[in-house]
């Protein structure tokens, strides 16, 4: 027996055949608006105002809802901008073949009308209907509660219907945009350069993760999908660009989290003559600037909290932020198996292949991450976690890095002094590949290219990169990476 929605279907499909006979054509290429339906109703209250005259329109959207009243109906339907509602007044009145398309017509239809503006005795700005078209029929119904369409796992596979039933996911997209935007705004008129680098990679450097691997049919190579940009937009620095950034797709094969994606969207930057105090400044003026022209305010509310991000930010070294919340100077453990024992004092599960360095960074997240719900710059990391950091002057096992934190669980950004002395650079590149061979899933190869290039001579430089989904879900208040991801990865249905 067919299901429910089958029947609908095959319902759709009939009502398709009949207007065709009707010699329409239920899928035309084209329909001219005169406004989009907010720009009707704006229309409808400068009328009002006495600040226009002119009330006939043409707008176009899909139909969300139907409701008859005797001979006349009302439609609302939706476009981009909002929505409005249609009069169908004493539907007799409309010639047989537009009677019999109305008959047809469907909620998810788009539709096209033609009438005068009107405001309905409830206050309803409202278009009163003197032609109408069918744009495109809709074979599929709405979910059920299109109105509040809320199973996670529908919204994410089908994120169309979840675009068209909740106009909160419309606008995190929308605010997704003008971040971006506003992004670009900012950078360019600081003489940064927008520029684009390879996805395809023959190594993969830049971050410590593991990389997705993919064959080059014609050239016949593997190459790794880039886990950063950081190496190529190095070298235009290189080549004389003194400020240069991407906003780009990055992807590493690794887990999925409320925080992580294996594909997302990053913005690096590149200053030459800066340093990460200079960066610093750069990411605070950056986000206030996006807080204030995008959401209007630099108070936000997320995970609960009310999030200042007024400048200047909380600041304090990595080495104090898990002394103070963890109780464990790393210091005084400068070996694995010293710093492995006093975690475990703290009935912590620790992983015994974990070198020195990712203990550290498991410090930082289990004891320092969840406190620092304003926004606070962690810096002075370790040199064994920041091979690409350079080292802060008089000190041995420093560098100059920080990481931005806010929320109790975002890190918005990552900056180094840029690490340009070549020698070193290869030295540290050969450390890491020592310290993660075997075992370790995250890869680290050596880019032969990149230090060819270092050794032509690089200025000093600060770069910064900045995860455009983890600023999405501050400036939107959303606990879920997928929820600020268009098309999320999802495993398949079983």
């Amino acid at each position: 027996m067919p299901s429910r929605q089958e029947r609908i279907v095959q319902q759709r499909l009939e009502k398709l055949e009949r207007i065709r006979k009707l010699g329409i054509d239920p899928y035309p290429n084209r329909y001219q608006r005169s406004h989009s339906t907010r720009e009707a109703v704006a229309l409808l209250e400068q009328i009002e105002a006495g600040q226009a005259k002119k009330s006939k329109v043409s707008v176009a959207g899909r139909i969300m809802a139907k409701r008859k009243m005797g001979k006349s109906a009302f439609f609302d339907i939706r476009d981009n901008s909002g929505k409005i509602q249609l009069l169908f007044k004493d539907i007799d009145r409309f010639k047989p073949k537009e009677r019999e398309l109305f008959d047809d017509l469907d909620t998810g239809d788009f539709i096209g009308v033609e009438g005068s503006l009107l405001r309905t005795r409830t206050g309803e700005p409202t278009v009163d209907v003197k032609s109408f078209s069918l744009l495109a029929k809709s074979l599929q119904p709405l979910p059920e509660k299109w109105h509040g369409l809320s199973d996670v796992e529908t919204r994410y596979r089908q994120r169309y219907l979840d675009l068209i039933s909740n106009a909160e996911t419309r606008h995190t997209f929308e605010i997704r945009s003008q971040i971006i935007a506003t992004i670009r705004k900012f950078l360019n008129e600081r003489g940064f350069v927008e520029v684009e680098t390879p996805v395809l990679l023959p190594s993969a450097g830049g971050a410590l993760a593991k990389p997705f691997v993919t064959h080059h049919n014609a050239l016949d190579i593997d190459f790794y999908l880039r886990i950063a940009t950081e190496l190529h937009l190095k070298r235009l620095i290189i080549g004389g660009f003194d400020k240069v950034y991407e906003i780009g797709r990055t992807f590493r094969n690794e887990g999925i989290s409320t925080t992580h994606s294996p594909e997302f969207t990053m913005l690096e930057s590149y200053e030459s003559y800066a340093n990460y105090l200079d960066v610093m400044q750069m990411v605070e003026e950056m986000v206030c600037t996006i807080c204030e022209q995008v959401v209007g305010t630099l108070q936000v509310e997320f995970a609960g909290n009310v999030i200042d991000l007024t400048p200047p930010w909380q600041r304090i070294t990595l080495r104090d932020a898990v002394k103070e919340y963890s109780g464990i100077d790393f210091v005084s453990f400068p070996t694995a198996d010293g710093l492995r024992a006093r975690m475990r004092g703290l009935d912590m599960e620790v992983d015994p292949e974990s070198n020195w360095a990712k203990l550290v960074d498991e410090l930082l997240k289990t004891f320092v991450r969840p406190n620092l719900i304003q926004p606070t710059f962690v810096y002075d990391y370790p040199v064994s976690m920041s091979p690409l950091a350079k080292i802060k002057p008089g000190e041995k096992r420093v560098v100059e890095r920080f990481q931005a934190f806010v929320g109790g669980s975002l890190e918005l950004g990552n900056a180094y002094s840029e690490l340009n002395d070549p020698i070193e650079q290869q030295e540290r590149f050969v450390e890491q590949m020592q310290e993660r061979h075997g075992a370790d899933e995250e890869r680290w190869t050596i880019d032969e290219d990149f230090l060819l290039a270092l050794e032509y001579g690089m200025p000093p430089t600060g770069g910064l990169g900045v995860g455009i989904e983890r600023l999405v879900m501050l400036l939107t208040d959303q606990q879920s990476i997928r929820e600020v991801i268009l098309f999320p990865h999802l495993k398949e249905k079983p």
